[in-house]
């Protein structure tokens, strides 16, 4: 009788919070880098994929985030500005969902005030973050 393979793993399930308008290379560029099949860490992307109005947009992004294992705040040069991220970031805090922010390597950007601690983009870093042997998120 032939073993049974077991389903390939999905990762880490990550909420990507970004600037929209101006950095969505930054969020597409990490989801590329943890497909890569020589990376040893993987995520599951459980960003929104689309824009939606306000009202709905915060419902969806919250059930999303509820769900993630980690809030990756992804920095451009405006992200700290950015209403949306500031939000998501808050969503996280409420449901007790870790956040860290990560900035690419020799870039100058300014942090999202609460969002975590800080991150250079490199890939030791990334497979310290969504190691799959982390404590998960305590239950209410």
């Amino acid at each position: 009788m032939a073993k049974k393979k077991s389903p390939p793993k999905k990762g880490k399930g990550v909420f990507f919070s970004f600037d929209a308008p101006d950095d969505r290379f930054l969020k597409e560029a990490a989801i590329g880098q943890t497909r890569n099949k020589s990376t040893p860490f993987k995520a599951q992307d459980k960003s929104l994929k689309k824009a939606q109005p306000q009202s709905k947009w915060e419902k969806a992004a919250e059930r999303k985030i509820k769900s993630s294992e980690l809030v990756m705040v992804m920095l451009g040069k405006k992200t700290h500005k950015a209403k949306g991220v500031k939000k998501e970031v808050e969503l996280a805090r409420k449901h007790d969902v870790p956040v860290v922010q990560v900035k690419p390597k020799d870039s100058s950007v300014k942090r999202v005030k609460g969002a975590g601690r800080l991150h250079n983009w490199t890939h030791d870093n990334m497979k310290k973050m969504l190691k799959k042997n982390r404590t998960p998120k305590k239950k209410k």
